[in-house]
Formats: structure tokens, C-alpha cells, sequence
């Protein structure tokens, strides 16, 4: 609707639509009629209109977000008509206090947005936007709704400043932030900690609703100043490395002062609750409770901790609030990982105590352990009977806690032990008792359940911790007792099978075998096991053929499990049994899988593994008949088809033991994917089932990338393009042509020749007299060119649907084009030498798809991202008669796409913008050093040569943006790829020498006086030395100024000449 805001009525309809309209097609046309006010001429004069006689908040609401979005704008206002805002929106805030909140809250936000972006504007000599701080003043010394509103830009002014704004150059926004912190932000802290004294000294009514929420914005304006981002470290808040703040130096005095923290406890214990938020209680409160309890042992050793006088009590506090956090399972739980995580790394830190005083550790861990196992015991029946939501179905907490819980379990492990077998032994009994009851009553059922689930867990938790903590031979026999039930309740519930059966106790067996497997299994045995030898029949048996670990000891007696390969055999079994019984439980499925796979890692392990008759059962029958999982009926989601890959990996590795050149072997064990191929081809020739037909492609290919993926020898890779070329390669080309808008289907195809593309291990070096190489590549051009064709009819796609639609399939092609060209295996001079057209039709589809994504998307999606520059990568440094042959749109869009990619966080991507940018300048300095030889020749090179410069003396600005992207890098941004960043910018300043004196002039000059002459020395510095050519040693000398550079450049700009030399300087 085109509005022309004639009325105050027509803006107060438009702001009911907007903010409390139900009608979304009123919304939409409310919005666009919001962006159409913002660029009329008439938009200030609006504003005052909705401020000084709307009739509703939301008319004020609407002027101060259309004042928001006015400041904001790249290109600004004048400095006037700034300053006359925010003088504006001073007055109106103050003559008016009792204004809706959220009205005060948009329009102080204006005034904050307008003053950091005029932060280093200058008027008649003055930082004329600076001058905000003693505005507020004026606020607090008015009534106590003046009052809040001046704590309140105080507090929005400072989130504004450290508020990151990634459409902005991030240069700009730390200088700003720096600037502030070290002329504005203490006095800022100074006179919030101000305000909370006199709070205390004549204590307010805080009854007072205006009163209350006085100290609600100072307490909030004081957290927003210690949560600056003081280093420009934009550190994530909630990592667990994050353990000190770094303050400046000049605000030592404030925190070594006694009455700075006394005045927080005092806060603290002299306010109401509802200012304190009921202390504990409070979610939030209690959460960072427990993550300052965490830094405790973050930021001492325990030696200095057992050495405080008060230490007994403290740790005799904290365990009790410990033992009562765990106890209430159900509050918080995503806080208890920070308390454990405390008890982990103080019970980690026993062995290293030195000191003679107590650590107290060895009394309060097994309660702790205690603790939460009842805790998560007694959770169960509550879980059941009130249909909560089952922590277990959260394996990401549940994984974390117990990797936790390990450690802290092995401290004096024989309560831990003696308990866990006391409940094992109870429980098992209960559920035994069930099964064979005739009642079978469901509640008791999935109680008893659930209790043995967390009961597997736990014990896999502590026989796991033994890797993490001193072990004794005791402690080895302890972890046999525990582990004899565990295997004993893997036999029951596989006896039962297929009627009895429970996903939760299988996804804890898997869980314990895991953990089993990593301390008693293979190379860890003989790493760190002790071995003793059995008594009995010594006098008959050598000695050596009788030893055995200890943890073998009590298996060897219950269950005949002597040593790993008995353990590897239970393993085999268990696995076959659950690929044969569980096909239609994914997560069962994929993690047996995982465990498989984890299982053909290891070469000591392969070897005793191929002896075992499972595993040779499972190499000759890996058919659906006997692991339905394999099958492709409907009742199976495509997307449960992703396991199929990691199950064929580890049988090919398997394989792989003894294969050797037998290529018999390879056949048969190919057998049942050539027969499904073979169904396959004939169902396409008859043109029936083709849904089938589908979702066996898929399958297929999946098993084929997973095969293909353990393949890292010439001879069994030779083995595998041998069978698949050029009978199979075909119907994967007529898939994708036929279902190339289905990417359940397109994708395991293209990642299977992606993989295929790989030269691991330079696996594709095949014999001089053969073509497998070309023809391999040509097999790909056609698949990539006909996914690149058939793609991008399916014209523009919504947001939602472009990534997996199209964007994922592109990212794949380019990764297994990138494979191609540097892989090694082919001579793209051939195809030309030829007059074969491969090469360059699977260059123009690259191109061809690269114009249908936008630069936002090339960057906003990693994987396209981290598929794209590596190939842009291989394409500049050996194929620039590629890029120089480029028609100029689309050689200005690569080259755009690599300036913007120079500025991403992304690292990957930068640096392969870095070499790709620098392959380019050196192909044109190179050309440009021949022509000026005058060569009596022209060649192809040279014309090359010739297209590129005339386009760069066209289009001067693309490589001066690079180049002042690269200066704003090196200095004022966290430069993580230092190396890689100088070597384009050498040939960058030599082509355009002039720009960079610009460049540098324009640094220098913005710059104080007394800073001058020390950055003009820098620059002077960094070219000492640095000849006109690129020549290896002559980048490696503009490499080793350039870090100088950068430092001496930092310390200069470090260093304010209106404030103490070292204001910048850091402490913990």
C-alpha cells in the first residue's frame, strides 16, 4: 500500500498493525509501510508528530524505531541533524519521565547508536558525542524516574559500545570500544558503584516500585561494565576456558579495594528478595553459583587451596551443596555439569598434592558419587508414573556428566564399587522376578528398566575412569565384578530377544562395551594393564601362558572370559546380534555401528578380529535377509540409510586384513551389491518400481562411499574401479539426471564420486599404461555437468529450501572437483591436446552454478564456503589461462567473492582467499615484468597476460579494496593467518604503489601529531630491505618486516597521548 502519512491517524493504525495486529497480511503491508516512512523526506518531522501527540506507546514506539533504523544507515546523517536527535530525544525523555518503559528503553537506545557512531566526530575542536556522560549527570541529580532513565543510557550506551556490529568493519567498532573503555568506561563503574553506596548509606524505600527499580538498573549498568569486552577477544561468555576477565591496569585500585567487593555482599544481604531474586532459588542465580564454584579449581591449585585456613569447611559446604543439587535431578540440570566439573578436577589433582594438610577428597568424592547414583535411581520411578521427560533421552548431558563422574567415582573406589554391586545385584534380581511373573505389570517393567539402564551407564562410567585415575590390581578386580553383570545381563536380554527387548539398556550395554573396549581391549591392555598369573594347574602349564589381566581374574570364573580376544568375540557376537534383531531401531543401530567402526580402527585389533567366526559370518553375508537394516522397504527413513556407510567402512577394513591381490575375494565379497546392481539395471531397462529402484541407488551408494572410503591402497582401490567401471558408473549418471531435484537421492551419489575423486594415500597413481585416471575424471565431469544443468532449472528456491535444494549439491560437486585437480592422477593437458571437451565443460558448469549463488551465500554456508575457495585455490594456481579467459562479469564476481572471503573469521576460507589472491597478482607482476622485456613473441601466456591486466586497468578499485582489506587486517584485527595475509600483499603494494602511499598517508594522518612520525617510521621499516620482485627470499624478508611491523604498529596506536602510556596494558 503506498501511504503518503497525510494524518496522525493513518501512522496510529499503522503502529496497531504493526505491534498488536493479529492479521499477518496487515503486518507485512505495516511493515513495508515502515521501511516507505523511513525513506521519505518526511520522516523526522513524523516522528516529532508521533512523540508529541500520539495518542498510544506504541505511536512513540513506532517514531523511536524508525529513529533507530535512520541513525543506523551506512551512509549517516549530518553531524547537525545527529546532535539536534539526540538533544531531542534528551529533552523529551526528561520531561517526560513516566513514559512507557519499553518507549524509553527504544529512544535511549537511538541516543546510545548516535554516539557511538559520532564517537571520533569532531565540532570546533570538541568530541562533540562524548559529551553524553555529563548530560547524565544532570538526570541523577533530578527526581528518581530522572534518575533511572540517566542509569539507564549510562547502561544501554555501554552495551552499545561493546555491542558488535558484523555489518560494520570491525576495525571501526574496536577502536570505538577501546577509546571509550580507556577515557569513559571507569568513571562509568565509579559512579554505578556511587550510586549503590548511598543506597546503602541511607537505605531507600524499596517498597517503592520506582525506587526498586533504581537499583535493578544500577546493579544491571554495573554488570554491563564488567562484562566488556575490555581485549576485543569476543570470547563466547559461556565457554569454560574463558577464567579471567581482563581489566585494565588503571582499575587495579578499585578491585583491591576491600569496600568494592564488601559492598556487593552487603547489597546482597541488605536487599529485599525480590531484588536479590530469592537468592538460590533463582535458575539463574544458582547456575552462576555453580560456574563461579567451577573456577574455583580453574584459577588455584589444590595445594593452594588445602592451605587456606578455612578450607575443611568450605569443601565440607560445597559437597553438601553438591549432594543437594544432585539430589533435585529435575532443577537446573544443565548447572550440575559445572559442579562436577569441580569435582572432577580436584579429585584429578590428588596425585599432584604435595602439602601435608588434608584435601578432605577422599571423604566427600564417594558421596558425592553416592549421591548421584541414588539420585538418578530414585529419578526413574518419578519419570515413569508422572510421564516427565526421561534424562536419558538427553545422551549428550547424560554423556557429559558421566565422563565427569568418572573421575571423581575412582576416588576411593571400593564404596563406589561395593555399592554399585549391591544395587546391580538388587535390581537384576527385581527384574529377573518381572520377566518371569505372569503379570508383567508395564509401570514396574519400564521402572526396573529404567533403573538397570542407568545402572550399565554407570558401571562403563567407572571401569572407564580407570584410565583417568591411579589404579591399583584390586581396583582391576573390582572392575571384573562389575563387569561380569554387565555381561551376564547382555545374555538375558539377548535370550529374550526378539520379544524381550529395551532400546534404553541396549544403548547403555553399548555404552559400557564402548568404555570397556577403550581400558581392557587391544593396545591399551599392554599399556596399561597389570598382569598376574593364575595358581591353580601351575605345576602343568608355563608360567607365561598363564598370565593374565587382572580385571580377566572373576570373568575367567563366571563367564569363561580369559583374555581380549574372549572379550573381543562377546563383542563380535553382540554386535551380530543386534544388526540382526534391532534393524528397525536406528539409534541402536548407529551406535553398534559406531562401536564396529570404532573397533576396525586399531591394527593389533583387525588382526584378532578377522579370526573371529562373526566377523567372518558378517563378510560373507551382508545381506538384508540377515541385517534387515540393510533392506529398502518403505517402513525405513532414507535418511536411517546414513549408517549403511559407516557398516560397510568397517567390513572393508576388515576385509582388507587379508586380502591382499586377491581379487576372487574382492568379487565375492562384492557379490551382493553386484546383484543389486544388476536388479537395478533391469528394473531401469523395463521402466518399472521406480521408487524401488531409488532407494536401492541410495543405498548403494552409500555402501559403495563407505567401501570406497577404507580402500587406501592402489591395488584395492584399482579392485573397486575395476567393478565399478564402466558397468555401474552409468546408472548413477541416469539417477541423477532422472531425480535430480530429490537430494535424499543426489547426494550419497555425489559424495560417493566425490570420495572416489580422493587420492588418499595416492591410492588413484595408477600404472603408467593406464587410463583409469582420465577416464575416472571424465566420469565425473559428466555427473557434475548434468547435476549443473539439471540444478538450475529449478529457478529461484525460498531460503529454507535453497541450502538442501541446491547449495549442498553444489558444495559437493565443487569438493570432488578440487579432489580432481589436485589429486595428481591427471594431465588436464591432454584433454585440449585431444580435442576432448570434458575439462572445459566441467569448468563452465563450475562457473555456470558459481552466478546462480549469491556472495552472502558463499559465505553464510561453511561447507559451501570451505568447498568453494580450496577449489578457486587449485584453479589459480594451475589453470590461470582458465581464469584470464573468464568473461569480466564473472571474473569481477570471483574476485569480488575472494575480497569479501579475506574478511571472514573463517580461517579456512581466508587463507585460501590469501593464496588464491596471491597466484593472481604474481601471474599478472610476472607478465607485466615480460612485457616491459619486449619479447619477440607472442604466445598464449602472453595474450593471457594481456586480457587480465586490461581488465585490472579497467576495474583499478578490485585490487586497491584487497589491498587496504589486507592493512586493515594486519593493523587493527586478531590476525590469525599472519603468513598467509602478507604473502598476497607484497605484490599488491608493488602493482599499485601509489595507492599504498595513500594508504599509509591516510593512516598517518588521522593519527595525533605525536603518533605521526613513529607510524611514518613503521612503514619506512617495513619496506627496508624489500626489492621490486617476488622472488621466494624477498617475501620472506617482507614476511619478517611485516610481523615487526604489526607489533611496533600495535604499541604505537596502543599508546594515548592524552592518557598514561600503558593504559592498555592487561592484568588477570
Amino acid at each position: 500500500m503506498a501511504l503518503h502519512f497525510q494524518s496522525l491517524a493513518e501512522l496510529e493504525v499503522l503502529c496497531t498493525h504493526l505491534y498488536i495486529g493479529t492479521d499477518l497480511t496487515q503486518r507485512i503491508e505495516a511493515e513495508k509501510a515502515l521501511l516507505e516512512l523511513i525513506d521519505s523526506p518526511e520522516c523526522l518531522s513524523k516522528c516529532q508528530l508521533l512523540l508529541e501527540q500520539g495518542t498510544t506507546s506504541y505511536a512513540q514506539l513506532l517514531a523511536a524505531t524508525c529513529l533507530s533504523k535512520l541513525v543506523s544507515r551506512v551512509s549517516p546523517l549530518p553531524i547537525e541533524q545527529r546532535i539536534d536527535i539526540r538533544n531531542y530525544i534528551l529533552n523529551y525523555v526528561a520531561s517526560q519521565p513516566k513514559l512507557a518503559p519499553f518507549v524509553i528503553q527504544a529512544l535511549i537506545q537511538v541516543i546510545a547508536k548516535i554516539t557511538k557512531s559520532g564517537w571520533f566526530e569532531v565540532q570546533k575542536d570538541q568530541f562533540v558525542f562524548r559529551e553524553i556522560i555529563d548530560d547524565v549527570k544532570k538526570f541523577l541529580q533530578g527526581t528518581v524516574e530522572h534518575c533511572i532513565t540517566g542509569v539507564i543510557i549510562l547502561s544501554e550506551l555501554t552495551q552499545e559500545m561493546n555491542l558488535v556490529d558484523y555489518s560494520r568493519p570491525s576495525a571501526k567498532h574496536r577502536k570505538i570500544a577501546t577509546s571509550f573503555r580507556d577515557t569513559s568506561l571507569k568513571d562509568i563503574l565509579v559512579l554505578a558503584c556511587s550510586l549503590l553506596k548511598e543506597v546503602l548509606a541511607k537505605p531507600l524505600n524499596l517498597q517503592d516500585q520506582y525506587q526498586q527499580n533504581l537499583v535493578m538498573q544500577v546493579l544491571k549498568l554495573v554488570l554491563n561494565c564488567l562484562n566488556f569486552d575490555f581485549i576485543g577477544s569476543s570470547a563466547d561468555e559461556s565457554a569454560d576456558d574463558l577464567c579471567t576477565v581482563q581489566i585494565p591496569t588503571t582499575w587495579r585500585t578499585i578491585f583491591l579495594e576491600p569496600e568494592t567487593l564488601d559492598l556487593f555482599f552487603d547489597l546482597y544481604h541488605s536487599l529485599p528478595p525480590l531484588l536479590s531474586q530469592l537468592g538460590l532459588s533463582d535458575p539463574g542465580n544458582y547456575h552462576e553459583f555453580c560456574r563461579f564454584l567451577a573456577r574455583l579449581k580453574t584459577n588455584y591449585q589444590l595445594g593452594e587451596l588445602v592451605m587456606v585456613k578455612e578450607y575443611p569447611e568450605v569443601i565440607r559446604l560445597i559437597a553438601n551443596f553438591t549432594i543437594t543439587s544432585l539430589q533435585h535431578w529435575e532443577f537446573a540440570p544443565n548447572s550440575v555439569h559445572y559442579l562436577l566439573t569441580l569435582w572432577q578436577r580436584m579429585v584429578a589433582s590428588v596425585p599432584f598434592v604435595k602439602s601435608t594438610e588434608p584435601h578432605l577428597l577422599d571423604t566427600y568424592a564417594p558421596e558425592i558419587t553416592k549421591a548421584f547414583i541414588t539420585s538418578r535411581l530414585e529419578s526413574v520411578a518419578i519419570v515413569v508414573r508422572d510421564h516427565l521427560d526421561d534424562p536419558l533421552d538427553d545422551t549428550a548431558t547424560v554423556f557429559q556428566q558421566l565422563e565427569q563422574l568418572c573421575t571423581v567415582s575412582r576416588c576411593e573406589y571400593e564404596k563406589t564399587c561395593t555399592l554399585l554391586v549391591q544395587l546391580f545385584d538388587q535390581n537384576a534380581q527385581n527384574y529377573q522376578k518381572l520377566l518371569h511373573s505372569a503379570s508383567g505389570i508395564t509401570v514396574d517393567m519400564a521402572i526396573q528398566e529404567g533403573r538397570l539402564a542407568w545402572l550399565v551407564y554407570l558401571v562403563g562410567t567407572v571401569v572407564g575412569g580407570r584410565l583417568t585415575y591411579t589404579s591399583t590390581d584390586e581396583h582391576d578386580a573390582m572392575d571384573g565384578e562389575l563387569s561380569c553383570r554387565v555381561f551376564q545381563l547382555i545374555s538375558l536380554m539377548d535370550s529374550g530377544l526378539p520379544q524381550c527387548s529395551n532400546e534404553k539398556i541396549e544403548l547403555a550395554i553399548l555404552w559400557f562395551l564402548d568404555q570397556f573396549r577403550k581400558t581392557y581391549v587391544g593396545d591399551q591392555l599392554q599399556r596399561t594393564s597389570k598382569v598376574v598369573r593364575l595358581r591353580s594347574d601351575e605345576s602343568r602349564v608355563p608360567e607365561k601362558a598363564w598370565k593374565i589381566v587382572k580385571v580377566y581374574a572373576r570373568m575367567s570364573e563366571v563367564l569363561g572370559i580369559t583374555d581380549d580376544n574372549h572379550v573381543l568375540e562377546t563383542f563380535m557376537t553382540k554386535i551380530v546380534t543386534n544388526l540382526k534383531y534391532w534393524g528397525r531401531c536406528e539409534p541402536v543401530i548407529s551406535r553398534t555401528l559406531q562401536f564396529l567402526n570404532d573397533l576396525s580402527v586399531g591394527y593389533i585389533l583387525l588382526k584378532k578380529l578377522v579370526k573371529i567366526d562373526a566377523v567372518k559370518f558378517m563378510l560373507k553375508n551382508h545381506t538384508s535377509e540377515h541385517f534387515p537394516f540393510l533392506g529398502i522397504n518403505d517402513s525405513y527413513s532414507l535418511s536411517d540409510f546414513r549408517c549403511r556407510t559407516t557398516f560397510y567402512t568397517a567390513l572393508t577394513r576388515l576385509l582388507m586384513v587379508d586380502l591382499g591381490e586377491d581379487e576372487d575375494e574382492f568379487e565375492n565379497f562384492m557379490l551382493p551389491l553386484t546383484v543389486a546392481f544388476e536388479t537395478v539395471l533391469q528394473i531401469f531397462n523395463n521402466n518399472f518400481k521406480q521408487e524401488d529402484v531409488k532407494r536401492m541407488l541410495i543405498g548403494l551408494a552409500r555402501d559403495l562411499r563407505g567401501i570406497a572410503f577404507a580402500l587406501n591402497t592402489k591395488t584395492s582401490y584399482t579392485m573397486l574401479f575395476d567393478w565399478i567401471y564402466p558397468t555401474y558408473l552409468p546408472i548413477l549418471q541416469r539417477a541423477i539426471e532422472r531425480w535430480y531435484g530429490e537430494p535424499a537421492c543426489t547426494t550419497p551419489i555425489l559424495k560417493l564420486m566425490a570420495e572416489l575423486m580422493q587420492n588418499r594415500s595416492q591410492r588413484l597413481n595408477f600404472d603408467v599404461s593406464s587410463p583409469n585416471g582420465i577416464l575416472l575424471f571424465r566420469e565425473a565431469s559428466k555427473m557434475v555437468c548434468t547435476y549443473g544443468n539439471q540444478i538450475l532449472s529449478l529457478g529461484s528456491l525460498s531460503k529454507d529450501q535453497i541450502y538442501p535444494m541446491k547449495l549442498k549439491g553444489i558444495s559437493i560437486c565443487y569438493s570432488a572437483l578440487k579432489s580432481a585437480l589436485c589429486g595428481n592422477y591427471v594431465s588436464f593437458g591432454v584433454f585440449k591436446l585431444y580435442g576432448d571437451n570434458h575439462f572445459d565443460n566441467v569448468l563452465q558448469a563450475f562457473v555456470k552454478m558459481l552466478l546462480s549463488v549469491s556472495h552472502s551465500d558463499l559465505l553464510q554456508y561453511r561447507k559451501l564456503s570451505q568447498s568453494y575457495y580450496p577449489l578457486l585455490e587449485c584453479l589459480t594456481q594451475d589453470h590461470m589461462s582458465f581464469i584470464t579467459n573468464l568473461e569480466p562479469p564473472v571474473l569481477l564476481y570471483v574476485l569480488t567473492s575472494i575480497s569479501e572471503g579475506l574478511t571472514t573469521l573463517d580461517t579456512v576460507v581466508s587463507s585460501s582467499c590469501c593464496t588464491s589472491l596471491d597466484y593472481i597478482v604474481t601471474y599478472l607482476f610476472k607478465h607485466i615484468a615480460k612485457e616491459g622485456k619486449k619479447p619477440l613473441r607472442v604466445g598464449e601466456a602472453t595474450q593471457a597476460g594481456q586480457r587480465l591486466l586490461h581488465f585490472m586497468q579497467q576495474n583499478p578499485d578490485v585490487l586497491q579494496q584487497m589491498m587496504s582489506v589486507l592493512m586493515n587486517t594486519i593493523v587493527f584485527e586478531d590476525c590469525r593467518n599472519q603468513w598467509s595475509v602478507s604473502r598476497p600483499l607484497l605484490g599488491l603494494i608493488l602493482l599499485n604503489e601509489k595507492y599504498f602511499s595513500e594508504l599509509r598517508a591516510s593512516l598517518i594522518n588521522c593519527q595525533p601529531l605525536p603518533k605521526q612520525e613513529v607510524l611514518a617510521q613503521c612503514f619506512r621499516n617495513l619496506m627496508e630491505g624489500v626489492e621490486q620482485n617476488l622472488s621466494i627470499k624477498n617475501r620472506d624478508r617482507f614476511t619478517q618486516n611485516l610481523s615487526v611491523f604489526r607489533r611496533e604498529v600495535a604499541e604505537a596506536l596502543r599508546s594515548d597521548g592524552n592518557a598514561e602510556p600503558c593504559s592498555l596494558d592487561m592484568m588477570s
